[in-house]
């Protein structure tokens, strides 16, 4: 097993499913893990090769995620975007990898809210 590998253990489902790493980067100074991915030149469902071109990528996001061990981690996500080789038209994959209204992660954002649940519960 490889360190990629092992980050892919770590790290949310659909990041698994559509994105490669393609660097993963500790700064001790910083205590903090970037893990660099580009999604997949896999199209969307519904869509063909055929008609459709990938385009390269949108800006590169940064969205938090569970720290590890103790270091702050950060996946630097470059969406990719494909075009439609007669119309022009720009289509690219629907997906829900960060909670609404933050940078972090849906898991993340999941597992605050209910260790902040658990914490209100047991702080009375």
């Amino acid at each position: 097993m490889n360190l990629s590998d092992l980050y892919h253990l770590l790290l949310p489902r659909e990041v698994q499913d559509y994105f490669e790493i393609v660097k993963i980067e500790q700064l001790e100074k910083d205590q903090r893990v970037n893990i660099y991915m580009e999604e997949r030149n896999e199209m969307p469902e519904g869509y063909s090769k055929t008609e459709y071109e990938s385009k390269g990528f949108h800006n590169e996001i940064t969205v938090q995620d569970f720290p590890l061990r103790g270091k702050a981690a950060f996946l630097l996500i470059k969406r990719r975007r494909w075009r439609h080789k007669t119309t022009g038209e720009i289509i690219e994959r629907d997906w829900h990898l960060v909670a609404e209204g933050t940078r972090i992660t849906q898991d993340f954002a999941t597992f605050l809210k209910e260790f902040d649940r658990y914490k209100n519960r047991h702080n009375k």
